[in-house]
């Protein structure tokens, strides 16, 4: 599971409502939202995390900074890191760097995400491409991903500095 056709066939052959939205290339978190119309709170921004020896999807709202002890709390690890971009380049072959969907599970995956963006109504997450996102209903997501939801992020104005340390070389791009 690597492209966009791949993913609407995934979601058309699970009777989800979603909708395709494409638009020009788009790289950060808040660029996507407004490409795609919509508040920075609705964008599931997908992070992918070594938390313990295990790989695990970390989904965020876009106004949201992803927190390092929140993430080893709900995961109840001592140790968790952000993926190399190399780990990306070999685990989700033929998706662009920094577009993956959220549907850990498509990849072998289990995904956590933040109990704020679980409070939304509708979520839009890219879809592989630069170019490609999909909007959807939260509870549709949920139904498909069975993700772990938990207090993993905080936002942008409570983040202190040793948590930005942490997360700088992921900096604002939807992963």
């Amino acid at each position: 599971m690597a492209r966009t056709h791949d993913l609407i066939k995934y979601l058309t052959a699970n009777n989800a409502s979603f909708r395709l939205l494409r638009h020009a290339p788009v790289f950060s978190a808040h660029d996507v939202a407004q490409a795609t119309h919509v508040p920075d709170t609705a964008l599931a921004k997908t992070l992918l995390v070594k938390a313990g020896n295990v790989y695990w999807m970390a989904v965020v709202r876009g106004d949201q900074r992803l927190s390092e002890h929140r993430l080893k709390r709900a995961l109840e690890v001592h140790h968790a890191h952000l993926a190399h971009e190399e780990d990306l380049d070999l685990l989700f072959p033929g998706c662009e760097i920094g577009a993956m969907p959220p549907f850990g599970n498509l990849y072998g995956f289990p995904v956590v995400v933040d109990k704020t963006l679980a409070d939304d109504d509708e979520i839009v997450f890219n879809a592989c491409t630069h170019t490609d996102s999909v909007r959807m209903k939260f509870a549709e997501y949920e139904r498909l991903v069975h993700p772990m939801i938990a207090e993993i992020a905080l936002p942008e104005s409570e983040f202190d500095e040793d948590e930005a340390t942490w997360e700088r070389s992921a900096d604002d791009k939807v992963s």
